[in-house]
């Protein structure tokens, strides 16, 4: 194309982005005007993608980081061909449009991952070039290379702000992720005003230090040289960022390269005015000139020969290997392998029992051998939260095929990593660290929850019971806390079988992220002979004892290592003619899914004398407990002492539950 045209390209992107914006009256007009030029090289010369096929598995993934310029992307898919109407641009930040005020997953064809909180599109990227290195590792062979892709994202100076996106930058560095390629949207621009007010290092010298393959392109509209750059970034071994030099909110006549343009509406004059300098029609509003649209939908006719192509070599490859090509589909259908719960381990009664971290260890293992996509790490606490899986090797720069993947001491980012991983298709993610570092994974489990990423979370040292770490490692308001997040399940299992059960429903339910909350002390592994099979924790809660066919007394809730606690205190119970009632609450998720004949079976509305017990804050059992019952638990932070002395020290030993129960039946 002549620079004429691809002027007129450049303004096109701009002034759509920006009537989209001013239209909704409301947004962010600044980097789709100041990014047009590197968003268009991308787009229409490197990113190969098919629009009539967003869920391809061979396309680029490509991540708009800085999701508040989403009106951005948007009218890129508009252009290239998704199914991004003009209509949708029109109802940007509308009720129900295809068009939110930032990108969504699942909502709008063609976004690979929800952004807005900065810098997690930055480590969701990270993410999915581990996962593309880690399925060509496993199925690509001579002649046939079914997964071969790049991950592109646009970042910006507040995502390279966030922590998180440092944390990700020296991960992808140590891995050599070099399919990994990032377009910084360098205008030195944030909401107060410069970025000299408060970021200052040398950025380009800082990611060389990290690994990364440093570029810099001084004129942010210089198409030829992003697309230089880009080539030459193909070509590194290393991930790399190409710094472009651009002018926030470019072509605003009086707002452009300052903060008034980056987020609101520049105002009809202000828009009019960027347009009449440009000879740019005022009307209509989203205009698109044939021509230009023309050239920006041959990625349909494109990205088609380009799927065709891979389906053409995914067909002889499925000739010359069957049970690979076969594992692929399955894989990317998010099928599981037949059979695969068949035979897995039943832990026998043992009153010592073990850990549910242990617990989950076996589980883990079990389950590695049965599905090959099940791939996760720690955040440096593989030892302590038992998730290694034995008989595999650690991903790494010189072994992709690797399953065990070393996070670092990095929860924040590990955690969108991992959602990245998930987003990619083709494999199941779990990520670990102390509950009481959830703190650290919060913003990033809650956008799993928005999006229903079906990343697996396993939190060990769930309670006081920690011990010797003392208050700053024995969470004691992150479980009830976490429970807040609409779309989380959470599951906290009772003995070694409800591990078991959990990991089985994490792995069948992946709609939704799951978090697993599992002890470091040991907890008895119940003689499911006496009570019951331990599958009713897929309900989320299920009757694990009763004393006698009468109605009982008193109903006993507990979920964890509470659930062994409530079972000793009822011999007591009963030899003083008070009948119990104990149900085990693994999830108050699922529960609450549950029929509402279900759940009357297990909470009768007749039984209103409930007792809860969980080592951790009260506040929320009143949900099932009810005006006249009550919920034992910790409202203080816990102390540095051996855990069951801690455990003791608190109450919840049995003496207490008895005494508790007693004083339920008792009252009027």
């Amino acid at each position: 194309m002549n620079n004429d045209a691809v002027e007129k390209a450049l303004n096109t992107i701009r002034f759509v982005s920006a009537d989209g914006v001013q239209v909704a009256n409301s947004g962010h007009p600044g980097l789709p005007m100041g990014a047009a030029a590197m968003a268009y090289t991308l787009w229409t010369r490197h990113l190969k993608h098919n629009p009539l096929d967003p869920n391809w598995p061979n396309r680029d993934r490509f991540i708009l980081s800085g999701g508040h310029g989403s009106m951005l992307l948007y009218t890129l898919l508009h252009l290239t061909g998704y199914d991004v109407s003009k209509e949708d641009l029109a109802q940007f930040r509308q009720w129900k449009s295809k068009t939110p005020g930032h990108p969504e997953w699942k909502v709008t064809p063609g976004v690979e991952t929800t952004t807005g909180p900065l810098g997690q599109g930055f480590a969701n990227g990270v993410g999915m070039a581990v996962a593309e290195s880690h399925l060509a590792a496993e199925f690509n062979r001579d002649g046939y290379k079914i997964v071969d892709h790049f991950t592109y994202a646009i970042v910006t100076d507040g995502d390279l702000m966030e922590g998180i996106s440092t944390e990700a930058a020296s991960f992808a560095g140590h891995l050599k992720l070099g399919k990994l390629i990032y377009l910084y949207d360098d205008n030195q621009i944030s909401i107060e005003g410069s970025t000299d007010m408060a970021f200052t290092e040398d950025r380009g010298k800082k990611f060389e230090a990290l690994g990364w393959h440093v570029q810099k392109v001084a004129d942010g509209n210089d198409v030829e040289a992003i697309d230089q750059a880009i080539q030459l970034a193909k070509k590194d071994p290393r991930p790399s960022l190409i710094m472009v030099r651009t002018v926030i909110g470019y072509g605003l006549p009086t707002k452009q390269g300052s903060a008034s343009s980056h987020g609101s509406p520049p105002g009809w004059e202000e828009l009019n005015a960027a347009k009449t300098n440009n000879n740019w029609p005022l009307e209509p509003l989203f205009y698109i000139p044939e021509d230009v649209l023309s050239d920006f939908r041959q990625a349909i006719p494109i990205g088609e020969a380009a799927q065709n192509a891979w389906v053409e070599t995914l067909s002889a490859y499925a000739k010359a290997e069957p049970d690979l090509a076969a594992d692929f589909q399955r894989r990317i259908n998010q099928e599981l392998p037949e059979n695969w719960d068949e035979g897995l381990p039943v832990f026998p009664a043992d009153p010592k029992g073990m850990a549910t971290r242990v617990a989950s260890h076996k589980s883990i293992n079990a389950l590695a051998s049965r599905i090959p996509e099940l791939i996760g790490g720690s955040a440096d606490l593989a030892p302590s939260t038992n998730t290694w899986m034995e008989a595999y090797p650690a991903f790494s720069a010189e072994n992709r095929a690797g399953r065990n993947i070393h996070f670092g001491v990095r929860e924040l980012s590990m955690t969108a990593i991992s959602n990245g991983i998930f987003l990619h298709g083709g494999l199941i993610p779990y990520c670990a660290t102390f509950l009481v570092f959830s703190d650290y994974m919060r913003p990033v489990i809650r956008v799993a929850a928005i999006s229903g990423m079906g990343t697996i979370f396993v939190l060990t040292h769930d309670s006081v019971a920690v011990g010797e770490d003392g208050p700053t490692h024995e969470p004691i308001e992150q479980l009830m806390s976490l429970r807040l997040i609409p779309g989380l399940t959470i599951f906290r299992p009772a003995d070694a079988n409800e591990t078991m059960e959990s990991w089985k429903y994490a792995l069948t339910h992946r709609q939704t992220p799951v978090l697993l909350a599992l002890t470091r002390q040991n907890l008895p592994t119940l003689d499911r002979e006496i009570y019951g099979a331990a599958s009713g924790t897929a309900k989320g809660a299920y009757v694990i004892y009763q004393s006698s066919e009468k109605t009982p007394d008193a109903l006993i809730i507990a979920t964890g290592s509470e659930v062994s606690l409530a079972l000793k205190a009822v011999p007591s119970l009963e030899k003083e003619g008070i009948a119990v009632r104990v149900v085990s609450m693994p999830s108050w998720e699922v529960f609450s899914q549950q029929s509402t004949e279900y759940q009357e079976q297990v909470l009768p509305s007749k039984l209103k004398k409930r007792l809860s017990l969980e080592a951790g804050v009260v506040n929320g059992w009143q949900k099932w407990v009810g005006c006249e019952g009550m919920s034992f638990g910790i409202d203080h932070f816990g102390a540095s002492a051996p855990g069951n002395m801690l455990m003791q020290k608190f109450g919840f030993t049995p003496e207490t539950v008895i005494a508790l129960v007693k004083k339920l039946v008792a009252e009027e």
